[in-house]
């Protein structure tokens, strides 16, 4: 390439990065202010812990919209924002300004925790260090927050979520809808599931071990610091990089503390999977029985589907959610 050339390359690269900088890649319209209702006898907070990034933004403001909307106590909500520090200053102002009366923080997440131990998985999406903040929480947030709900960015929630809150967890540490009728043995590699020291671990659960999805968790925040959650997680990330046991991300050293140790929650407080499969992303109808909480896991997401004008049916319950006045810049793949 001639040396002008060139230059007149690099120049333009660093004056878009400027633009790009400085111009917003979302814009979102004000949500309205939600109150207490005449129905809310509970004085207590909610804590509810989210992740933000640019690229499942328009996810989240959908979310916190659901979420506040169908609360009855909408002011005892208080939503703690994971974020890295880089976008922390743009994402912050981006939420306040579309929710000016939200009660929220926001809590910065070292990549660096996880950098090195990050294995590949099967979709690009479920590699991102944001991903695997939900394992530090103990860490992030102030000690005297004891118990949060954890949501995933791709979910709407159509219910009071003051019933999900109050659930008793007993002694478990993790509340989740779980789905035994999944095959657990998929999580797993045929070389975990070949040593007897790995594939073991499941036969010391006092019960048998099910499928749950982590993107909506009941998390009792005091007993993970007792029980150091955070480092028998980290463990089986370790193994992970050396063994290669699984293939979906950060769901496995889930399942690996906590499947047949986790407090039931009803299903219909995770219709999952409404993003089709980790390849496709094909369409899929609702699960039988009772909605509270419509989940988008999988591929496809409903923003970029209605982007694409090829949204699926179940595409059209998040729409009335979405307070986006510009189309995303960046998409998952």
């Amino acid at each position: 390439m001639p040396p002008t050339l060139h230059l007149l390359t690099t120049i333009l690269l660093l004056f878009h990065h400027h633009i790009s900088a400085i111009k917003p890649p979302l814009e979102f319209q004000e949500a309205p202010a939600f109150q207490n209702g005449k129905e809310c006898n509970n004085t207590s907070n909610i804590h509810i812990v989210m992740t933000l990034d640019l690229t499942y933004l328009r996810g989240s403001i959908a979310g916190v919209l659901s979420i506040v909307q169908h609360a009855t106590c909408p002011e005892n909500i208080i939503f703690h924002f994971i974020t890295t520090q880089h976008m922390s200053s743009h994402l912050g102002r981006t939420m306040l300004s579309t929710f000016p009366y939200l009660k929220f923080h926001l809590h910065f997440f070292s990549t660096n925790l996880v950098k090195d131990k990050i294995s590949t998985s099967i979709r690009r999406a479920l590699d991102q260090p944001l991903n695997y903040a939900r394992i530090y929480l103990s860490h992030l947030l102030p000690s005297d927050v004891h118990r949060v709900i954890y949501f995933d960015s791709d979910l709407i929630v159509v219910d009071d979520v003051v019933k999900l809150w109050e659930i008793d967890l007993n002694d478990h540490v993790v509340g989740a809808p779980e789905y035994c009728h999944a095959n657990f043995t998929h999580y797993f590699t045929a070389k975990f599931w070949s040593n007897p020291y790995f594939s073991g671990l499941f036969k010391t659960r006092d019960r048998k071990p099910c499928y749950f999805n982590t993107g909506v968790m009941v998390i009792d925040l005091t007993k993970w610091r007792t029980y150091k959650t955070t480092k028998k997680l980290e463990k089986w990330m370790e193994i992970q990089k050396k063994h290669r046991i699984y293939e979906l991300g950060s769901l496995p050293p889930f399942l690996l503390v906590f499947a047949g140790d986790v407090e039931r929650i009803e299903d219909r407080w995770n219709q999952h999977g409404l993003g089709g499969d980790n390849v496709e992303g094909l369409c899929r109808n609702l699960h039988s029985g009772p909605v509270s909480l419509l989940h988008w896991s999988g591929k496809g997401k409903p923003w970029l589907r209605l982007n694409s004008k090829r949204p699926c049916p179940l595409d059209q319950l998040w729409a009335p959610y979405d307070l986006f006045k510009r189309a995303p810049l960046i998409s998952d793949s």
